[in-house]
């Protein structure tokens, strides 16, 4: 496996798809971003095209335990971020 890319990376790469500078780049990354909290943080769902979808679901109060002593402890109810990869994506990885 190779190391994940970093933000730096990643915004030289938007960069040079785009044809822009890396300012622009890393504004436009920082908005997508920005929209794509948001939307989740309010409960909603964001496509995003030729990559998958990002949503927030609810998780149900459940029983859990703790691996150090064995308890068993009610964990309360919460919200979870889950991330759908897009059918493009996984034939373009298995194709």
């Amino acid at each position: 496996m190779s190391k994940p890319m970093t933000k730096t990376e990643l915004v030289a790469a938007i960069a040079g798809e785009m044809g822009s500078d890396k300012k622009t780049a890393s504004s436009a990354l920082d908005a997508i971003a920005s929209v794509v909290a948001r939307a989740v943080a309010g409960g909603g769902a964001v496509t995003l095209p030729g990559v998958g979808k990002v949503q927030c679901r609810a998780r149900a109060e459940r029983q859990v335990r703790n691996p150090a002593t064995g308890e068993t402890m009610t964990k309360p109810a919460d919200k979870v971020v889950k991330i759908s990869v897009a059918k493009s994506l996984k034939d373009s990885i298995n194709g």
